[in-house]
């Protein structure tokens, strides 16, 4: 279980505001957080992956990554993170990415097969398209087969075709490695398929936390031209 109760002064679309959540996570989740830019997405990714300060808690399996006399570096955090802007070494080919991060080329061979990459595992990223590379991306965060995955708007960037096929390889994955998944999105569609509950971000807290049958398709209260 990942358990988070964090505070943060942020200065969002709309002028200052406080990042205010708390929140539990069941191990193998798949969170899709939604809401309208400026709401502290990610900044609320960046604060669990220890790239940003706040105050508070963060307490992953029993293992403390955020307390009141600890903050666990990034580095020694158990996270995979997938940018939007790929975030990969353009001098190395698509293998070499994935083995910077771990040396094992057993597991970069199964990652590149499950993605479809094999053929691509010699060449430069430079020499991609935008689709594989964000899939290399998503391969790289898996090498250290991390507790959580943190993705960024992942789809954002790709054309339609491109973005059902990077969707179902992100399930596959997520599930054949039990990963505890956060994804940022704006696509109602993806969260949709993707996620096992979606969680509404407005002005820093949680104004709604359900099944994406719950969020997306009932009528709410809620004011769901945020997700767009």
């Amino acid at each position: 279980m990942i358990e988070i109760d964090i505070h943060k002064r942020l200065h969002g679309a709309h002028g200052e505001m406080n990042l205010d959540v708390t929140l539990e996570i069941q191990k193998g989740e798949f969170i899709a957080l939604m809401g309208e830019s400026g709401s502290g997405k990610t900044t609320l990714l960046r604060v669990l992956a220890g790239l940003e300060n706040a105050e508070g808690d963060i307490n992953v399996e029993d293992v403390v990554w955020l307390g009141d006399q600890k903050k666990l570096p990034p580095q020694q955090r158990e996270i995979g993170f997938i940018f939007q802007d790929y975030a990969l070494f353009d001098h190395m080919n698509v293998e070499e990415n994935l083995l910077f991060v771990n040396d094992d080329k057993a597991l970069a061979q199964r990652l590149l097969e499950m993605t479809e990459l094999s053929r691509l595992s010699h060449r430069n990223v430079k020499g991609i398209s935008g689709g594989q590379k964000q899939r290399v991306s998503l391969c790289r965060a898996l090498m250290k087969q991390p507790k959580l995955l943190l993705m960024d708007e992942p789809l954002s960037a790709l054309d339609p075709k491109m973005r059902i096929k990077l969707q179902d390889e992100i399930l596959k994955l997520h599930k054949t490695f039990g990963i505890t998944t956060i994804m940022v999105s704006h696509d109602t569609d993806a969260s949709y398929h993707l996620a096992d509950r979606i969680l509404v971000l407005d002005h820093g807290k949680i104004i709604a936390d359900g099944t994406p049958e719950e969020i997306l398709c009932k009528t709410s209260t809620v004011t769901y031209t945020l997700l767009v």
